[in-house]
This record gives C-alpha cells, sequence and structure tokens, in this order.
C-alpha cells in the first residue's frame, strides 16, 4: 500500500502559524497524508521560530519541522535545537552547530529520515550541501528509511542540480526559502520528487508574507526599512508526495494549495 507525505512551505508568522491550526487536520483527512512536514523558520514574527510557536506547530498536526539560515535569530535557538529532535536545522553547518540536520521517525508502518540542507548561492557558503545529501541517503539506505529532503535555497539552478544529484537514492528533494510556490512538480525517472519551491504557509495580502507597502517603499528607496508580517487571511501551500514503501522511492507529487 503507497503512502503519502504532505510536505508544507515556510510557516510565515501568527497568519501561518494560525492557519495550520484551524486548517491542518482537515488537510491531512482529505490528502490521506501519513506523514507532515513543515518548514517553520519564519514561524515567529516572520524571522526565526521560537518554543511557542513551535509547540503550536506540532499541536497542529507537523511531524517534523524543518528550517534554514533564520533559525538562529531568535534567544534560546541553541537549547530549542538541542532539546527537540522534531525541529532541524540544515545538515550542511560546519560542526559544532548545535541540534540536528535530519530526524528519524516510524509512522505509519514506515521508517522515515527526514532531512534538511541549505543551499549556498546567494546565501552564506556552508558546508556542501550536495555531499551532505549523499551522506544523508546513504543514512537512510542504510536504516532501511524513505528519505525526504527540505533544501532551503534561494537558487532554482542548484536545488534542480540536488535532485537530479540525489537522483533515485531519495523519495523527494523539494524546496523552500523563496515563499513562491513554483509549477515545476515532477518525478525524475529513477524515482525522486522535485519541486522548486513549496510556497509558503502565511498572508495571502503580502509580499513573501511581509506587509507589501514596506516591501514596495524597501525596493523603491533601496532603504534597508524593517519589513513586517503581513495579517489577514493566509493560505497553506506544499507538495503532496505519493511513495512505494517497498522501493522508498516516489510514485507521483502534486502541489498543494489550501
Amino acid at each position: 500500500m503507497t503512502k503519502r507525505v504532505l510536505m508544507l512551505g515556510d510557516v510565515v508568522g501568527e497568519a501561518g502559524v494560525a492557519a495550520l491550526e484551524k486548517r491542518l487536520p482537515a488537510l491531512v483527512r482529505a490528502t490521506g497524508a501519513d506523514l507532515v512536514v513543515a518548514n517553520g523558520e519564519n514561524a515567529t514574527g516572520g524571522f526565526g521560530i521560537a518554543a511557542a510557536e513551535l509547540e503550536r506547530i506540532l499541536d497542529a498536526g507537523v511531524d517534523v519541522v524543518t528550517s534554514g539560515n533564520h533559525v538562529w535569530e531568535k534567544k534560546g535557538y541553541a537549547e530549542l535545537l538541542e532539546s527537540e529532535e522534531r525541529l532541524v536545522r540544515p545538515a550542511n553547518y560546519p560542526e559544532g552547530a548545535p541540534g540536528r540536520g535530519s530526524v528519524l521517525l516510524e509512522k505509519s508502518g514506515v521508517r522515515w529520515l527526514v532531512c534538511n540542507l541549505q543551499g549556498r548561492e546567494r546565501m552564506r557558503a556552508i558546508d556542501c550541501p550536495f555531499r551532505a545529501g549523499e551522506r544523508l541517503a546513504a543514512a537512510g539506505a542504510e536504516a532501511g528509511a524513505v528519505v525526504l529532503v527540505d533544501f532551503h535555497a534561494e537558487s532554482n539552478e542548484e536545488k534542480e542540480a540536488l535532485c537530479f544529484h540525489l537522483d533515485g537514492t531519495v523519495a523527494a528533494v523539494v524546496g523552500t526559502h523563496t515563499h513562491v510556490q513554483t509549477a515545476d512538480a515532477r518525478v525524475t525517472a529513477k524515482g525522486t520528487a522535485c519541486l522548486t519551491d513549496l510556497g509558503m504557509c502565511g498572508p495571502v495580502d503580502s509580499v513573501i508574507g511581509m506587509k507589501a507597502d514596506t516591501c514596495v517603499r524597501r525596493s523603491v528607496s533601496q532603504m534597508p526599512l524593517k519589513m513586517e508580517v503581513a495579517e489577514g487571511a493566509a493560505t497553506i501551500r506544499g507538495a503532496l508526495v505519493e511513495i512505494d514503501p517497498e522501493t522508498r522511492l516516489a510514485l507521483s507529487i502534486e502541489a498543494v494549495k489550501d
């Protein structure tokens, strides 16, 4: 029997967290999802994640919370990453970074290895995500687990390249970070589901989840105005991946918008 994974994009601010609390249970029922993964690095005030928002996201029905370059921005981040194994940070940060880059869990009769990587194009020059991805794929194979990768990256080229680099060794490589859902969902020839960006779970009337007027003034004036999370109705965006638990590879992927 096939399994389904719901992978959700960056949860942005109070609107994004509240949307998950109100609508995720129904979305899980509608999609038949066996596992839910969401990126939470923007959950607290648009930048970073604190314990309160993490707890709310997990209570809403998310099994694993991934992150990215903003996970370090709230006070207490190290303690939170160390204490909560369901919160992961990019695995390709240098040795000694707090927390873990993946989590192995069992749910719905399947072992899952949920992994987080961060890109380097137009971002911090941390360790190689491609080599780190190879190691994670090998660890998943050794554990007999379905491997899912959230690649938190700016460059579409880098995201697609990682998908082909890990083709056939992981079930999914999906992108986060840009907050704009792309239209390129596909399963590669060797069975890896790919989507350049999942989009965001955040305010609809916004620019990448932030107040539109401020973003417009930033662009027009080229001044470093502080961005603030927008309010109002929120969208939930991501992807639903169907997986063969025998081969541990993908059968299909479709974009999700709720």
